[in-house]
């Protein structure tokens, strides 16, 4: 199915060609589009269909009317030609290709803003407006040349370590990997017009150079004892390394990185570091990479017993927050992150998160905490293995079944939180759209993997109890899986027990992994048949059985 996301729309021909065309609705994608990263949008399409009407056809006059209505009504809205297409149907729609509005911010001509994230167009309120236009100006940033380095003068060791790791990446294809060394240089970016640009002399050029960049990242790495004291400082702080060579000299120079404990797993041991090698790479390339060179500030990385946090100056790229972080991409150093990519050193499609919540999940430890503040980006990492059991269900799964790298996080959170209602499942995966968040969960039903109960937002998944007996797996007894009229009882017993008692102290007698969420509508059926009765008010209710 055609599915709406950051860079693709459909909508219905009906939008342009009612009575009253709703060309605000059209101009505003269209202005959301060229502020985020382009994109297209499709007109002829019904929201639950993947291709246009049978037989549907377009006055080719409108494609002319199209872009003289969107032109009129935009400022710095670059579109491509509207173009009629036919579908294999025989239906005809128009293809509208919206370009990225890179040094400029885009708006419609009454002067409102609005960016692309996800699948839906938001509004940019007046405080977002500042870090929007840093946004475009951190993406010039890679290429200007403002300090007119020639292009010979660079680091010949850094340049041949770069040409080397290209040549040698299977990510990068024999059509670059046959270009010269110069040719290679530019295709990159970090040489334009014989000079090195800012790109440039941060990953090639020597190391006074890279100093007398403005805005040149230095890194801070700082140990704390469980009193709150600093342990342990190293800086790197010194511009003599480039991008690659401060990720490898942060996971090698630090010996904590190495430290690991055993859980017990059978008559074996079993290894689980503190902090997994890919985690801590992802991380730090993720604040190099995203973060805006066109403000000053160091990246801490700072250490405590139990947790880790990797504070990044500046703010997310707006269209990005700490909830939609797994599932929202928006690069914010284009060029940075594609030498990234091809490198190895980091994932270019999306920020690689994935790959740091499924490394988390598999070791039985708590996915990260995102947080944004006034003038930076706190990521934190907890060490502990909150549930180990789950390191077994992990493994097993991903050794039995072949699951996407989203499946496999899902079979994690539902494994450590023994059962996730649809909703809960959403706001973590950041999916408000059920519709798409079942799809997701066909193939894992479909292979048994888990089970679901329930409809809609309410319906509960938990692994199948079966797979779990098949793979040899110990399990849990929990309560939190407890059937509604088993639960019913439970309570009506406790009440009969414990008469006049909050719904806080009814969770903590029949067992605290039971949620509030799933008592309170029992109390509240209860109450309505008349069985018992309550007292006071919100935090203050009481509930008592009703003599008979």
């Amino acid at each position: 199915m055609l599915e709406e996301d950051n860079k693709f729309d459909k909508k219905s021909l009906r939008l342009i060609t009612k009575k009253n065309p709703d060309w605000d609705g059209l101009v505003k994608d269209c202005v959301g589009f060229a502020n985020a990263n382009g994109g297209k949008i499709i007109i002829g399409y019904e929201d639950d269909k993947d291709e246009p009407p049978v037989g549907q056809k377009i006055d080719k006059a409108l494609t002319h009317k199209l872009q003289k209505m969107i032109n009129g009504r935009t400022v710095n809205v670059g579109i491509l030609l509207p173009t009629l297409c036919s579908a294999i149907n025989g239906g005809e729609y128009i293809e509208l290709v919206i370009q990225p509005s890179i040094q400029t911010i885009a708006s419609t001509s009454d002067g409102r803003y609005y960016i692309r994230i996800s699948d839906s167009t938001k509004p940019v309120l007046p405080d977002e407006m500042s870090r929007l236009a840093a946004d475009k100006n951190a993406f010039v940033w890679e290429l200007q040349t403002t300090k007119r380095i020639p292009a010979n003068r660079c680091d010949e060791t850094g340049k041949a370590e770069f040409l080397d790791g290209i040549r040698n990446s299977d990510r990068v294809s024999k059509f670059i990997k046959d270009k010269t060394d110069a040719e290679l240089l530019e295709h990159y970016f970090l040489v334009k017009e014989g000079y090195l640009s800012n790109l440039g002399i941060l990953w090639v050029g020597t190391r006074n150079d890279r100093a007398g960049l403005l805005y040149a990242p230095s890194i801070q790495f700082i140990k704390y004892d469980a009193a709150g004291n600093k342990i342990n400082k190293l800086l790197w702080d010194d511009y003599s390394l480039n991008p690659y060579e401060m990720v490898e000299a942060v996971w090698k120079q630090i010996p904590d990185w190495k430290e690991s404990f055993e859980l017990p797993d059978g008559i074996h041991r079993k290894n689980i570091p503190r902090y997994e090698e890919i985690v801590i790479r992802e991380l730090v390339s993720n604040a190099l990479v995203h973060r805006n060179y066109t403000m000053r500030g160091d990246i801490f990385i700072n250490l405590y017993p139990d947790h880790l946090e990797i504070h990044s100056p500046g703010l997310l790229p707006l269209g990005v927050t700490p909830s939609n972080i797994l599932t929202q991409s928006i690069r914010r150093n284009e060029h940075l992150a594609r030498i990234f990519y091809d490198l190895k050193l980091m994932e270019r499609e999306g920020t690689g998160y994935d790959k740091i919540y499924s490394a988390l999940l598999s070791n039985g430890k708590k996915i990260p905490r995102v947080e944004e503040y006034e003038d930076r980006v706190k990521v934190s990492v907890w060490s502990q293995v909150v549930d180990a059991d789950s390191i077994k269900v992990m493994e097993k799964v991903n050794a039995d079944f072949t699951l996407k790298q989203m499946e496999l996080i899902i079979v994690g959170l539902i494994s450590q939180h023994q059962s996730l209602l649809a909703v809960e499942l959403s706001k973590i995966l950041n999916i408000h759209d059920y519709q798409r968040l079942s799809e997701m969960l066909v193939s894992l039903l479909d292979q048994k993997i888990i089970i679901g109960k329930g409809k809609t937002k309410s319906k509960e998944y938990s692994l199948n109890p079966e797979l779990i007996k098949k793979l040899n797996l110990r399990g849990k007894t929990t309560l939190k899986t407890i059937e509604k009229h088993r639960l019913r009882e439970l309570v009506r017993q406790d009440l009969e027990n414990y008469p006049n008692s909050s719904i806080g102290e009814i969770q903590e007698r029949i067992g605290n992994e039971i949620p509030q969420r799933k008592i309170r509508p029992i109390l509240n059926r209860l109450l309505g048949e008349k069985i018992i009765g309550k007292t006071g008010v919100l935090k203050h209710t009481k509930y008592f059985l009703k003599k008979i």
